[in-house]
């Protein structure tokens, strides 16, 4: 993963869209909170469609995430995609995504997870589920044996633990799926997904 793309604020939205009509208005949303990138899953039949109208017409650089095949990968990147993320490792997925050029940041829990990860040339992973894995003391752990990797973590963080997994060197970013939760999308309450934004940003430039 070029650790350029997701320098800045360090927060990832995570966003499991229903409807792709709201990818725009979400993009403008995120976008007015301060944030540069988001992550859509691959969670509903609505998310390529999302990727492509956020990749073509918003300014945020769009992920796929919940990526699980070699064919999901070729549909998020014709859609747009700039990035993937899956929850687990998988060597199918990697291998795709690199024969196709795209970074990829596979999931780990696990030691033995991660050295196959490198051992696959991936020096960037996502932690998850980070707080039922230890959180930010989990990721200390790793960073031991494996200090030239990098970590977003993905799973239970919020505004109240957000701080404390930034505060880890070894973290590049963090999967916020607070941000645009499925209750805000429901009810279209883009004004709180961008205060919920700005708190995050402000918070990660401290």
């Amino acid at each position: 993963m070029n650790d350029v793309q997701l320098d800045g604020t360090r927060i990832i939205p995570v966003v499991a869209l229903p409807d792709a009509g709201l990818a725009l208005d979400l993009g403008q949303a995120l976008s007015a909170g301060g944030i540069r990138t988001i992550e859509v899953t691959l969670r509903t039949p609505a998310a390529i469609a999302a990727i492509a109208r956020l990749a073509e017409h918003s300014d945020l650089l769009v992920g796929a995430g919940t990526v699980l095949t070699a064919e999901q990968v070729e549909l998020a990147v014709e859609a747009g995609a700039k990035y993937i993320l899956s929850p687990g490792f998988s060597a199918t997925v990697v291998r795709r995504c690199q024969e196709v050029g795209v970074p990829v940041i596979p999931g780990i829990a696990t030691a033995t997870e991660l050295q196959a990860a490198l051992e696959a040339g991936i020096t960037t992973v996502k932690f998850f589920p980070a707080e039922q894995l230890g959180g930010p003391a989990g990721i200390r752990a790793l960073s031991g044996p494996f200090a030239q990797v990098r970590f977003v973590p993905t799973g239970g963080v919020s505004l109240a633990n957000l701080a404390g997994y930034l505060a880890e060197p070894a973290v590049l970013a963090v999967g916020a799926s607070w941000l645009a939760a499925p209750d805000l999308l429901a009810s279209r309450d883009f004004a709180e997904i961008t205060r919920r934004s700005a708190a995050a940003v402000e918070l990660a430039a401290r």
